[in-house]
């Protein structure tokens, strides 16, 4: 299978160091992550260089788990892991998000020996999630702009 290299750079209504919880909380996550008819759980999550996770997305027929290593973590800015799923063939391929400041927050989202464009649809889901103000219990909520 050849490598794509996928860079994809979105906008979204909330700070980064908001953002950067939306991915590094397992609660949050489990709002958010899944596609699935059935959300994902976090059962696993070392924040730290090195640590290890596990994020189970739930359908109907089975769980879907996806494992890795976080690579490098600086909080709010950066955070790169490896990723292994049924997506990638359970092949290891690297995820590096960069959070910068830019009027309210951008996620820019960088996949590296991508084997799935499924990061796209990750950023879709971190939008509705960080834009529905009634899904977190976070007081950074008030600070976030109206859209």
């Amino acid at each position: 299978m050849s490598t794509l290299n996928l860079t994809i750079t979105k906008e979204l209504s909330a700070p980064p160091e908001v953002v950067f919880e939306a991915w590094t909380t397992p609660e949050q996550m489990s709002q958010w992550f899944s596609p699935m008819p059935k959300g994902a759980s976090v059962p696993k999550l070392e924040l730290r260089e090195g640590g290890e996770y596990r994020i189970d997305m739930h359908s109907d027929e089975r769980d879907y788990v996806h494992v890795g290593k976080f690579l490098k973590i600086d909080k709010p800015h950066v955070l790169e892991f490896t990723w292994i799923s049924d997506g990638t063939e359970q092949k290891e391929t690297i995820v590096r998000l960069q959070f910068e400041a830019k009027g309210a927050g951008t996620l820019r989202l960088a996949e590296r020996d991508c084997r799935n464009q499924s990061a796209k649809s990750f950023l879709t889901r971190l939008q509705d999630f960080s834009s529905t103000e009634t899904t977190l219990s976070r007081k950074e909520i008030s600070k976030w702009p109206s859209k």
